[in-house]
């Protein structure tokens, strides 16, 4: 081999090699390059790792946690349910749960108690199915209705919108009350409660005021009864002494008849005291609205004041406002009784000085055609101690006091006046000082009655040819036949006296009298239904109504309204006074008589 060759030779393997080396560098370069991603890539995936460990240890704990507070949710819920269901075992109304198609879900003991050993009512039990064994097993008592009749109304009810309780009885006797609502599901909740206790309740109670007012009416009865016995023969002792009062008498046979006359009269206030009371107590006092004077009224009460003046340096006065012109309209009754029995209290207490009535009209604005009425009575007597004041107007209330325990009464004459002022939708109030005297004030509102509007006085007529009054009366008892033929003694007119109401309706058609007088209970025919019998001749013959007036011992709160509406123009109540027969002649004889002579003067004379 050549040097040349040699040389090349060496040179090509230097190269080679050289490329070799560079080629081993190339790749150690490359094989480090990767082995430094590949122990950055395990450095990462190391991370990644011990990440997901740590996630996976948290989520590890996390669901032990939420088990543990499943577990213990669950645990919770089981014992609300348990109690739950014990709650309601516990209670002793039924209670059921039904799903939207009307079956049976839950129900506890006490609703399942009524089909205790039926086994068909259990849940899944559809609400038509239970009510149907409900009925053939007989368990409700269904009384007159038909058992389908009832289910459908029972089903029907189920399906409103808003359903409505409803009571049902039981086999036993027990009294159940089924409450029903609907829940926004759609289920339907129901109530059974025992109503058993009240239903019993309300029968005691139905049969307590079946007993109070059977009561009631017997007190109402005996009332009644009572007013009628005593009022008839009273009629016979007070009108007899007031008769008798009117004869020759010596000083002494006087002192008996009045004595006699007074304490009658002071019978008949408390009984009417007592019947009064009974029937405000019982909330069946009417009034009745009239027109009237006040004036005069009053004028009236002094004139029946005078005998209790007599002994007494006493005075009654009257100032009467004079801006109160013409009538009003009002209970002239009830408003006269108020006012007696505060002036016969003040005359009664009072031994010397004045008792004075004065009369005012209210200056506050009222409504037209009204006016409220102040009335106050001033006496100058003993007076009321102020911590007695409010006790006087009690019920069966006096003021024991040394010097008012002379002095009689039943204690109901304020209670009822305080009474009468609060129905008529008034007030009534007192002021007094021991030793110098008492004011009694009242105020209630009135009506101005406009058919009693003063007018200007107009000439007399000429007086009528005199004539003879023809009255007609019926009375079947002997002493008050007498009673009234005396009291129309000295009278211009013709009496003609029968027995009954029978023989009132045969002497009315015998001849038409001007003016009928009739006592209500009488044997054969009452006077009721005598005035019917006279009004039904009136009107089948076309004459004009005779004016027939009752004197009767009825006298409760009814009476007066059933008699009137008999026909009957007037109404006089036993004891008959003189004074009110009078007037009473006065007002229904026909106006063509003129003057009927010998009747009493027909207004009292104005007190001094």
């Amino acid at each position: 081999m050549s040097i040349e060759g040699f040389d090349s030779r060496l040179a090509r393997e230097r190269r080679g090699r050289l490329q070799a080396e560079r080629l081993l560098a190339q790749r150690s370069e490359e094989l480090y390059s990767a082995h430094r991603k590949l122990a950055e890539h395990a450095h990462a995936l190391s991370h990644t790792v011990i990440e997901q460990r740590a996630a996976h240890a948290d989520l590890v704990g996390r669901s032990t946690q939420a088990q543990a507070a499943l577990a213990l949710a669950t645990e919770k819920a089981v014992v609300a349910e348990r109690r739950l269901w014990d709650a309601l075992s516990a209670v002793e109304g039924g209670f059921a749960m039904f799903d939207r198609d009307l079956r049976l879900v839950i129900a506890n003991p006490a609703w399942m108690r009524a089909f205790d050993g039926v086994a068909d009512v259990a849940p899944g039990a559809s609400y038509e199915a239970i009510l149907r064994v409900s009925v053939e097993e007989g368990l409700v008592d269904l009384g007159d209705t038909a058992p389908e009749e009832w289910i459908a109304r029972m089903i029907a009810r189920c399906q409103m919108p808003t359903i409505p309780p409803v009571d049902i009885r039981l086999f036993n006797g027990i009294h159940v009350r089924l409450i029903d609502k609907r829940t926004p599901e759609g289920d339907l909740v129901s109530l059974a409660v025992d109503i058993t206790d009240t239903i019993r309740r309300e029968r005691d109670l139905e049969r307590a005021r079946d007993a109070a007012e059977a009561a009631a009416r017997a007190k109402s009865a005996f009332l009644a009864n009572m007013s009628h016995e005593i009022r008839t023969p009273m009629n016979g002792v007070v009108s007899m002494a007031e008769l008798l009062r009117d004869t020759a008498l010596t000083e002494e046979q006087a002192l008996y008849a009045d004595t006699i006359r007074n304490s009658g009269e002071a019978l008949l206030v408390i009984i009417n005291d007592i019947l009064d009371y009974s029937k405000i107590d019982a909330g069946k006092l009417v009034l009745h609205s009239e027109g009237f004077d006040l004036r005069q009224t009053i004028l009236e009460i002094f004139q029946l004041m005078r005998p209790g003046l007599e002994g007494k340096a006493l005075e009654l006065r009257l100032d009467h406002d004079g801006d109160l012109q013409g009538g009003l309209i009002g209970d002239r009754g009830r408003i006269r009784q108020i006012l007696t029995n505060l002036i016969g209290n003040s005359v009664k207490f009072t031994d010397a000085g004045h008792v004075t009535v004065r009369v005012r009209a209210a200056k506050a604005p009222h409504p037209q055609g009204k006016v409220s009425i102040r009335v106050t009575v001033e006496d100058t007597g003993i007076g009321i101690a102020p911590e007695m004041q409010a006790h006087i107007f009690g019920e069966f209330n006096q003021v024991e006091t040394d010097a008012t325990r002379r002095f009689d009464g039943t204690g109901l004459g304020l209670a009822i006046t305080q009474r009468l002022v609060a129905l008529m939708g008034g007030e009534i109030w007192l002021t007094s000082e021991p030793g110098k005297g008492s004011v009694f004030g009242f105020a209630i509102p009135l009506e101005i009655d406009p058919a009693q509007v003063p007018e200007p006085p107009h000439p007399e007529a000429p007086p009528p040819k005199p004539a003879r009054l023809r009255v007609l009366a019926a009375e079947d008892n002997k002493t008050n036949q007498l009673v009234f033929r005396s009291m129309l003694k000295g009278i211009d007119l013709d009496l003609e006296l029968v027995e009954n109401g029978f023989l009132c309706v045969e002497a009315y058609k015998r001849r038409v009298p001007d003016l009928i007088f009739t006592d209500i209970s009488m044997p054969e025919m009452d006077g009721t239904e005598a005035a019917q019998a006279i009004r039904a001749i009136e009107a089948g013959l076309g004459l004009p109504p005779v004016p027939i007036i009752a004197m009767t011992a009825h006298a409760l709160e009814g009476d007066r309204a059933r008699i009137l509406a008999a026909g009957i123009d007037g109404y006089m109540t036993k004891p008959l006074r003189k004074s009110d027969l009078h007037m009473m002649i006065r007002t229904h004889a026909p106006e063509a008589l003129g003057k009927i002579r010998g009747l009493m003067a027909a207004n009292p004379p104005a007190p001094g």
